[in-house]
């Protein structure tokens, strides 16, 4: 890697780690970029793998540093997301490059919709496991589907099920969103590595960026003003993400 490639790395890294723990999207940046620097699609989107353990790791860990999360729930949430994550990973390292681009349009019109509803009424109580009924796990499963396949804009779903079907208000939302996808992206990155789809040295120094970002956003994520972002921000990366597929 030349120096230029290193800065900028660290730099769109640094914006996705940002914008991947208040909202989604931040992917859209790192895998283009990765495929500039010279990667095949699929190569790229298990190295960006890398980046995402890393960066939700430190998000999670920040939140709990801050007293914020429930490591209980959060397995709870994470186990239909590991399993479709297993599956939506092995199709991905063998299908054919437009059909991502198919499902990122469907997903991200969906999300933007659920987005876009009137605000449910929310509990703002602690979240807990009776909370959580068949409908949330299948639709964990199918968002773990999605994200094994492919990363970009998978929040926007966690965002849509976790708030709009489970009414909880948008910080815990952030902090259990981190937690399923740090466990989740574990297994899948096993998956991409196992079938030599990682360059783990782009991924480590793109790594480097995300969790610098995601140091910064944890902070903003508790603010009163930072959760009123979340919501916002999650509408303006899917308009974004369908823009660049539409154009390119």
């Amino acid at each position: 890697m030349t120096a230029i490639e290193i800065i900028a790395l660290l730099a769109l890294g640094g914006i996705a780690g940002f914008i991947n723990v208040l909202s989604a999207g931040g992917s859209m940046l790192t895998l283009p970029l990765l495929m500039f620097l010279g990667l095949p699609p699929q190569v790229a989107n298990g190295t960006n793998r890398v980046a995402i353990v890393l960066q939700s790791t430190t998000a999670v860990a920040g939140f709990r540093r801050l007293g914020h999360g429930n490591l209980r729930v959060s397995l709870l949430l994470a186990v239909p997301a590991v399993l479709g994550s297993l599956l939506g990973a092995w199709v991905a390292t063998w299908v054919a490059d437009e059909v991502f681009e198919r499902v990122l349009i469907i997903a991200m019109v969906g999300a933007s919709v659920f987005m876009l509803l009137p605000q449910p009424r929310i509990n703002t109580t602690p979240l807990t496991p009776d909370r959580i009924g068949p409908v949330i796990y299948v639709a964990l499963f199918l968002i773990g589907v999605y994200g094994g396949f492919i990363q970009v804009g998978v929040g926007a779903l966690f965002l849509v099920v976790l708030y709009r079907l489970l009414r909880i208000d948008l910080r815990q939302v952030n902090v259990f969103k981190v937690a399923i996808i740090l466990i989740y992206t574990v297994p899948a990155l096993l998956i991409f590595a196992v079938n030599g789809q990682v360059r783990w040295g782009m991924g480590l120094v793109l790594a480097a960026g995300n969790i610098a970002g995601a140091f910064v956003a944890v902070r903003v994520n508790l603010s009163e003003k930072g959760a009123q972002w979340v919501k916002w921000m999650t509408l303006v990366m899917a308009a974004a993400i369908l823009i660049r597929l539409m154009v390119y």
